[in-house]
C-alpha cells in the first residue's frame, strides 16, 4: 500500500495545505495540481515577457519550505507546476532547495509546433463546435497536450525527490507514483481506471474531505484546520480515500460523491490520456471514521488522439460595480443600468455582449431567485465584451459618474474605473497521439 495525497487543488490554494500533510503523518507521495485551461496563456504571457517565467512560481518557495521532511522522510512531489517552462521552474527549485534531484517531464506544449502541425493538414477542429482552428490562426497565445501518467512515471524511476511536469492531467499526478510502485501495464485498463478515479476523487484538495461540500455542512468539524485528501492505495487497484487524523474536514460517502460529479460528462467514458474509466461502475463503502473504500472499478483502453488545450485572444472586456442602499435599492440599480445602457447607445458604441447582474437579489440565480422586493442593499455589476478596445474603455467612464448624476445612494466605488482586460478564450481540439514525444531530462 501507497499513500498518495493532495495538497493543492489549483494555483491559489490554500499554502498550508501541502506543509500540513507532509507535518501530520505519513504519505508516500505529495501531488500538487496546479494548472488550468486559462493558466496557461497566462503563463504563455509571462514567458514572452520574461523566458526565465512561464511557471507557478510560488511553487519552488513551497519546496525549499519542506525540503526538510521530503529528504527525512522520502516524501517525493509530483506537480504540473512547470506550465509552459518546466525547465525554468525545476532550476529554481535546485536553487532555492539545494540537495534535491528534480526530474522535468517535457513534450506537452506543442505551441512552437503549431505550424509544422498546420503543414500536416491537421484542422484541429473545436471539439464543441467543429470549426476549423484557422479562424484563430493569428490569436492563438498558447498550445499544450494533456499527457498522461506513464510519462511521469518514467520520471520517478529517475529517483527524483520532485517530479516538474507542464500540462498533465489533474488524474495524472496521483495515477504516476501507483504506475511507477505497482508496475502496471499501459494494457490493465482496470487498474489504470481505478488509479484515474482516485486521482478525480482527490484532484481538487479539501473539496473530497468536507470543502464546498452541501451535506450537513454546519456541522463538519475545525474547517479553519481542514485536512487534505489522501487516498491509500493497494497494487489490485482498490483504495481508500481518508485524511489524516486529527485534521479537520470529513471524509464520507456524501464528500466522495460530491467530487465524482465535478467536472463529469459521459460517466461510462471518462477518457484520459491513460484509458477511459466508467464511473458507474465504481462502489463506495464506509470504511471507519473518515474513510471511505473505493471498488469494483472498470476502464477500457485509451483513445488513439491525446487533447489540446489551446488559448487565443477574443476582444476585451470590463466589468464595474456600485452599490446602492435601502430605500428602494432595487429600483435604484435597475435605473443606473438603465442609465447606462442609454449613454452607450447614443455614444454610438456597440458590444459583443453587455451583461448586468444584481448581487444581493438574482445574481447567482437568475430567474429562480425568491422574491426579494425591498433589499437593504443591492450591488449591480455591468460587463461588457468586444472586439475594440476602445470601445470597451470608454464604457469604463461611464460607471463611476452615476455617483453623482445617477440615482442616490451609490456607494461602493472606491476603487475607481473598471480596468480593461483581455478575453482569452479557449480551444479543445485533438491531435494523433503519435505526434507526441515526451522525454526526462534531470536537474541537480
Amino acid at each position: 500500500m501507497i499513500r498518495i495525497a493532495n495538497g493543492q487543488g489549483f494555483w491559489g490554494d490554500w499554502l498550508e495545505a501541502p506543509v500540513r500533510l507532509v507535518e501530520q503523518g505519513p504519505i508516500d507521495y505529495l501531488a500538487l495540481d496546479y494548472l488550468a485551461e486559462i493558466t496557461m496563456s497566462i503563463l504563455q504571457k509571462q514567458k514572452q515577457a520574461d523566458p526565465n517565467l512561464g511557471y507557478a512560481r510560488d511553487f519552488p518557495p513551497l519546496i525549499a519550505r519542506i525540503a526538510g521532511h521530503i529528504r527525512e522522510r522520502g516524501v517525493r512531489v509530483i506537480a504540473n507546476a512547470g506550465g509552459v517552462n518546466p525547465i525554468a521552474c525545476a532550476r529554481e527549485v535546485v536553487r532555492q532547495a539545494p540537495g534535491l534531484k528534480v526530474a522535468v517531464v517535457l513534450g506537452d506544449d506543442v505551441y512552437p509546433r503549431l505550424d509544422e502541425f498546420f503543414a500536416k493538414g491537421y484542422q484541429m477542429r473545436d471539439m464543441d463546435t467543429g470549426e476549423a482552428i484557422g479562424a484563430i490562426r493569428g490569436r492563438i497565445q498558447s498550445a499544450n497536450v494533456y499527457i498522461g501518467a506513464f510519462p511521469l512515471a518514467d520520471a520517478l524511476a529517475t529517483g527524483a525527490h520532485v517530479v516538474v511536469a507542464g500540462r498533465s492531467t489533474d488524474t495524472a499526478l496521483t495515477l504516476a507514483p501507483m504506475v511507477h510502485r505497482f508496475g502496471w501495464q499501459a494494457d490493465e485498463y482496470d487498474k489504470l481506471a481505478a488509479g484515474t478515479i482516485a486521482g478525480h476523487i482527490i484532484e481538487c484538495g479539501a473539496q473530497c474531505t468536507g470543502g464546498n461540500c452541501q451535506v450537513d455542512w454546519q456541522s463538519i468539524p475545525n474547517m479553519a484546520d481542514i485536512g487534505y485528501p489522501i487516498v491509500e492505495a493497494e497494487p489490485d487497484g482498490t483504495f481508500v480515500v481518508t485524511k489524516h487524523a486529527g485534521a479537520g474536514g470529513r471524509v464520507t460517502t456524501h464528500s466522495v460523491k460530491e467530487q465524482l460529479l465535478y467536472e463529469l460528462g459521459d460517466p461510462r467514458n471518462y477518457i484520459t490520456p491513460d484509458c477511459v474509466a466508467d464511473f458507474t461502475s465504481i462502489q463506495l463503502a464506509e470504511d471507519g471514521p473518515d474513510r471511505v473504500r473505493v471498488t469494483g472499478i472498470r476502464g477500457g483502453a485509451r483513445p488513439p488522439s491525446l487533447k489540446l488545450s489551446i488559448s487565443y485572444s477574443n476582444g476585451w472586456k470590463a466589468i464595474g460595480t456600485l452599490v446602492y442602499s435601502w430605500p428602494q435599492a432595487m429600483e435604484k440599480a435597475r435605473a443606473a443600468d438603465r442609465i447606462v445602457r442609454e449613454r452607450l447607445d447614443r455614444l454610438g458604441l456597440r458590444f459583443d455582449e453587455i451583461c448586468t447582474e444584481y448581487f444581493g437579489v438574482s445574481a447567482c440565480h437568475g430567474s429562480a431567485a425568491p422574491p426579494n422586493p425591498d433589499p437593504p442593499e443591492v450591488q449591480i455589476r455591468i460587463g461588457v465584451r468586444g472586439q475594440q478596445r476602445s470601445a470597451v474603455d470608454r464604457f469604463t467612464r461611464e460607471l463611476i459618474p452615476l455617483v453623482l448624476n445617477g440615482p442616490p445612494g451609490a456607494t461602493g466605488f472606491g476603487e475607481g474605473r473598471p480596468a480593461v482586460r483581455e478575453i482569452v478564450a479557449y480551444w479543445p481540439a485533438l491531435i494523433p497521439r503519435e505526434e507526441i514525444l515526451t522525454r526526462v531530462e534531470v536537474v541537480e
